[in-house]
């Protein structure tokens, strides 16, 4: 997304779904010119740590009780949505717009039409099977008919050099007479971030996606996951190993190593499931995507760092 065509101005952004603010901290990383103005999360927590991280804590209510005049207020030229994906999950029962789930973010759509200032751009974010969805239908539809010019895309973070398999759907919108760049992608389901920096998406790169060799070039050319390790990671001995921090370095340096203890992982869960977990080590250039079953359940809800070699 780019800055206000003509404008110095920060952005006005509102983001819907903000959870912990991943969205948030993606704009602040992106160098955008941007304030949020407001954060929405129904979820109590999510909110503690969004308050924690960005001293703001979001409205905390149904969105479903918002109306257009209540938008209009923000006077927001930007909106940033990570709806609930448990309606499109592969794992799940895959409602769509049935799911009472998909309700509110509906409900946000169907204001757009009655704003006195709708916004000039929108981003969307959600999980692979989206965009075969009815809900994604009734996006399309209603950007559409609402002067909205659409570019999507299915993403992972390997190919941005980043050590995380977990391919995600975005779309990017602009109300017109804002433009893409190449406005040759409007309305197309993209694979590749080429696009993203003008490039053509070729059909050898189409072809080339669905290869074994194109994801093996992604992983060795990723950054080891060390390089994203926030903590310090622990272990005692000549075999662990220690990191420095990369946030907040005099909030947790001050840790005692029985509180850091909480974070192992019992030697006789590993004895016995060990061959289920996915294991991943500082070295290493991937690991797998978290879900909020994680430490609740041993496989397929995130991996586990290994601070020291283990044999299963």
């Amino acid at each position: 997304m780019m800055e206000l065509e003509g404008s110095r101005k920060p952005w006005r952004v509102l983001e819907f779904y903000s959870g912990i603010g991943g969205m948030r901290y993606s704009l602040l990383k992106s160098a955008v010119k941007a304030t949020v103005v407001e954060a929405f999360d129904i979820n109590d927590v999510a909110n503690d740590v969004y308050q924690h991280n960005f001293g703001h804590r979001p409205f905390q209510g149904n969105i479903q009780t918002l109306n257009a005049t209540d938008l209009d207020r923000y006077n927001a030229d930007a909106w940033l949505l990570s709806p609930p994906c448990q309606p499109y999950t592969r794992q799940g029962l895959q409602k769509g717009s049935c799911d009472a789930r998909a309700s509110s973010f509906i409900k946000i759509l169907e204001l757009i039409p009655q704003l006195l200032q709708p916004p000039s751009y929108l981003f969307v974010e959600n999980v692979v099977g989206f965009e075969t969805s009815d809900t994604h239908e009734i996006l399309v539809k209603i950007l559409e008919k609402n002067n909205f010019v659409t570019q999507e895309f299915i993403l992972s973070p390997l190919q941005f050099g980043l050590p995380y398999s977990r391919p995600r759907y975005y779309c990017l919108a602009k109300r017109k007479p804002l433009s893409f760049e190449v406005p040759e992608f409007n309305n197309q389901l993209l694979r590749t971030p080429g696009p993203l920096l003008g490039q053509t998406e070729s059909a050898m790169e189409k072809e080339r996606l669905q290869s074994a060799e194109y994801w093996d070039e992604l992983l060795q050319a990723c950054q080891p996951v060390e390089h994203f390790l926030v903590f310090k990671t622990f272990g005692k001995g000549e075999d662990s190993s220690t990191y420095s921090f990369h946030a907040n370095d005099s909030a947790k340096s001050d840790r005692s190593d029985e509180e850091n203890n909480v974070y192992f992982v019992p030697s006789s869960l590993v004895e016995r499931w060990g061959s289920a977990m996915d294991i991943v080590y500082p070295h290493s250039k991937r690991c797998c995507c978290f879900t909020k079953s994680y430490y609740r359940y041993v496989k397929g809800t995130g991996s586990l760092l290994a601070t020291v070699q283990v044999k299963l």
